[in-house]
């Protein structure tokens, strides 16, 4: 049985209408260069651009992160987080699960003179993470409906599926004292 939300039909109806036109304005989007935070990023189609209310995100990564922290940056898209904890720290590791994502993550770390600092991997949470981590972020996906593409990997999550494994999984890649870093969209469907 699938996950279903504890909102009125209406309210359901209106995500999945705003959903369908996030997907509309970005289906013929070509590659975006954008400024974040100081840094330039260059997203390609493939991948899902960052949103503007996840800078909140970005700046509490550059406050949170120390120089001895050892990061995980769990869904990397393009690579923002990772970049910005590596501004601090000389140990991160960038997973996803969209080769894309990699490809474009490891392009823009390079750019922005990081690129020594992160360890691109492809994994699906954290089948291909090894050891334990002060600081994990994750940027999860809001919507219960399933991906479209490999772009929409990075916004639907079927019946909260990857979430929900994050959180049973997690605990056992945290060093004693480790924190977690997490931003939740307030358009998702929180209940």
């Amino acid at each position: 049985m699938g996950y279903k939300p504890r909102m009125s039909e209406k309210d359901i109806e209106i995500r999945k209408q705003w959903h369908d036109s996030v997907y509309r304005r970005i289906e013929d989007q070509k590659t975006i260069r954008r400024q974040y935070l100081g840094r330039k990023i260059v997203v390609p189609k493939e991948v899902f651009p960052p949103a503007w209310m996840s800078k909140l995100l970005g700046k509490t990564i550059l406050d949170e992160v120390k120089e001895s922290d050892r990061v995980l940056d769990m869904g990397t898209g393009s690579g923002i987080n990772a970049i910005l904890a590596a501004s601090n720290s000389s140990n991160v590791v960038a997973v996803d699960v969209n080769t894309y994502c990699l490809d474009a993550g490891t392009r823009n770390a390079e750019k922005n003179g990081v690129g020594s600092k992160i360890e691109f991997r492809e994994s699906d949470l954290f089948n291909n993470v090894n050891g334990a981590f002060d600081l994990i972020i994750f940027d999860p996906l809001f919507r219960w409906f399933a991906p479209r593409d490999i772009r929409g990997v990075a916004v639907a999550d079927e019946n909260f599926r990857t979430v929900t494994a994050f959180f049973n999984e997690v605990r056992n890649y945290l060093k004693p004292g480790g924190r977690i870093l997490i931003f939740y969209g307030d358009s998702g469907d929180n209940n």
